[in-house]
């Protein structure tokens, strides 16, 4: 459910416009006061008219402001109108219409802002798409995080997700992890180890390996020293379905969830990489050159083409693309996103390619380049390399700062800002923390209603309505009124941040509020609505936590 409160002052202003200007159908923006003092609501309206009307825009405000005094139906809207500097209107609404509004959000509850698109779509969202040769590392945590909020703000404002995770488990890093295995296998039995230079040297290639020799013993004795054809394969396959399992582990720990996991693997053995090859062959979008086959990608605004397949007969990684987008295009619906890591700006061009070339629309593919994410930790940063095993995992960073720490810092920024984590605010249980600020303000609104119910007090409809509000509480109530738009617009840009950043503005709002006014004890028509305005509150903090997958804790 979605409301926009002030769409009848927005019309009034329009027709006392049209009457002021004679310009038809003018457009009307509502905008915050340069200052609290100037009311609620500014409208720049007449300066926008001025120069098609032919008159001063002051004179044009003065009209409209007159026009809207003369209307008897915004009594419960308007209090006061005032015209200021070069033309501004600036009104102050009546505190009938902060009951009103108040009332409307509590009773809405979760629903509040859901289902706001004018035009749902069948949306087809692939993030994290990790390789399985080692843990989630905080690279991995940022797409996720970014991914899981993106899909849930997505569904509420109403298109339809579908959460995909895609596999990189083939080609040259599967065997080099493979191999990396089977010479801790071989460690395990006793017998010489043949780890590869460029291998794999964390110590969870250890502990896979230890948790193979314990389900098949000494299975591959004289295998391993070095390892047979049989034996790279078990040990490539095997470590990466124990790798994944580990993966999808966290990303549940995370609170990350997905619809399918789709393996590169499965494309090659069903033979899609083949087949998505030779449609490409068959529209006539390669050529072959020095035994190699290509892909005209500069047909489609490429910068260069790119190899299929190499002159020594094996596929390149673009053949894997094409048969997996070519295999998305047929399923997504209306649209497909993709998120992919920073080193990938320069695959954008060459898969809408495949996606025309496919006979798709361009514009039904999105992709979406995530910058890197760092941690810092007294003022230094943390190193990190998979193969090495010094990275810092998904793993650890969630039994450091938690998930929702960790899953709030890392869609506070946005997805194309390069950012440091800092573990020591992530860490601390202040108002500094900038979670932990968004989620005290929701416990505390749970601890006014709570000690409203322990004092008995009960509120319904007509207690009437309070002769005079304090400006803490029509900024409070005016910023809950943004929360559809606010939720809308960040899902139309991608733009987890937008909400982070809202919740941080609400949270401030309420809590200047609670400064300012006491709640239970006031006079019956106060209470009831100070009540109504905390229930509120509480209400759209717990659904934008939610949107970022955040708990609303009751307590802190």
């Amino acid at each position: 459910m979605t409301t926009n409160f002030l769409d009848d002052l927005a019309r009034a202003i329009a027709d006392a416009a049209n009457t002021a200007s004679g310009v038809s159908d003018p457009t009307v923006a509502l905008v915050p006061p340069a200052r609290p003092e100037h009311g609620d609501i500014a409208s720049p309206i007449a300066m926008s008219l001025a120069k098609a009307s032919g008159r001063p825009p002051r004179q044009i405000a003065d009209d409209i402001a007159a026009g809207l005094a003369a209307r008897d139906d915004l009594g419960g809207v308007i209090a006061q109108v005032e015209v200021a500097g070069p033309g501004f209107l600036n009104i102050t609404l009546s505190p009938a219409w902060f009951v009103g509004v108040v009332r409307a959000i509590a009773t809405a509850g979760a629903g509040f802002g859901t289902g706001s698109v004018a035009e749902p779509e069948s949306i087809l969202l692939e993030f994290v798409s990790p390789n399985p040769t080692g843990p989630m590392h905080v690279g991995h945590a940022r797409h996720a995080a970014y991914g899981d909020a993106l899909a849930r703000m997505l569904s509420f404002v109403g298109h339809r997700v579908w959460r995909e995770c895609y596999v990189n488990d083939f080609g040259r890093q599967m065997e080099l992890f493979g191999a990396s295995v089977a010479a801790r296998y071989a460690e395990e039995l006793g017998e010489p180890s043949h780890l590869p230079e460029d291998g794999y040297q964390g110590d969870y290639v250890a502990e896979i390996a230890r948790e193979i020799r314990n389900e098949i013993g000494d299975r591959f004795s004289g295998q391993v020293s070095p390892p047979t054809a049989d034996a790279r394969a078990y040990f490539s396959g095997e470590g990466g379905r124990r790798m994944l399992a580990r993966t999808m582990a966290e990303l549940a720990r995370c609170g990350v969830r997905m619809d399918q996991f789709f393996s590169e693997t499965s494309l090659h053995e069903a033979g899609r990489v083949v087949e998505g090859i030779a449609a490409l062959e068959n529209a006539g979008h390669t050529f072959t050159e020095d035994g190699a086959v290509w892909f005209r990608t500069t047909d489609f605004g490429d910068t260069k083409d790119r190899v299929l397949v190499r002159s020594d007969g094996a596929s390149t990684y673009l053949a894997a693309d094409v048969a997996y987008h070519l295999d998305k295009a047929a399923r997504m619906g209306d649209r497909m996103i993709d998120i992919l890591g920073a080193d990938h700006h320069g695959y954008i061009d060459r898969l809408r390619a495949v996606v025309v070339a496919g006979g798709f629309p361009a514009e039904c593919l999105e992709v979406i380049i995530m910058q890197l994410v760092s941690l810092v930790e007294h003022g230094e940063a943390k190193r990190m390399s998979k193969r090495a095993g010094t990275l810092v995992t998904l793993g650890e960073l969630l039994d450091d700062i938690g998930v929702d720490a960790t899953r709030f810092f890392l869609v506070e920024r946005s997805h194309d800002t390069a950012f440091e984590l800092d573990l020591d605010l992530a860490r601390e249980k202040s108002q500094e923390n900038p979670v932990y600020y968004v989620q005290y303000a929701h416990a505390r609104c749970v601890s006014i209603l709570a000690k409203a119910a322990d004092e008995g007090v009960k509120v319904a409809p007509g207690v009437g309505v309070p002769l005079a509000l304090d400006p803490s509480e029509r900024a409070l109530v005016i910023r809950l009124t943004e929360w559809p738009e606010v939720v809308l617009e960040a899902a139309a840009r991608r733009a987890p941040h937008r909400v982070a950043a809202y919740l941080k503005d609400l949270a401030r709002d309420l809590h200047a509020f609670y400064h300012r006014c006491r709640v239970v004890g006031e006079a019956p028509e106060v209470q009831a609505f100070r009540i109504d305005l905390t229930r509120a509150t509480r209400g759209v903090i717990a659904i934008g936590l939610g949107n970022l997958g955040v708990s609303a804790p009751d307590r802190m």
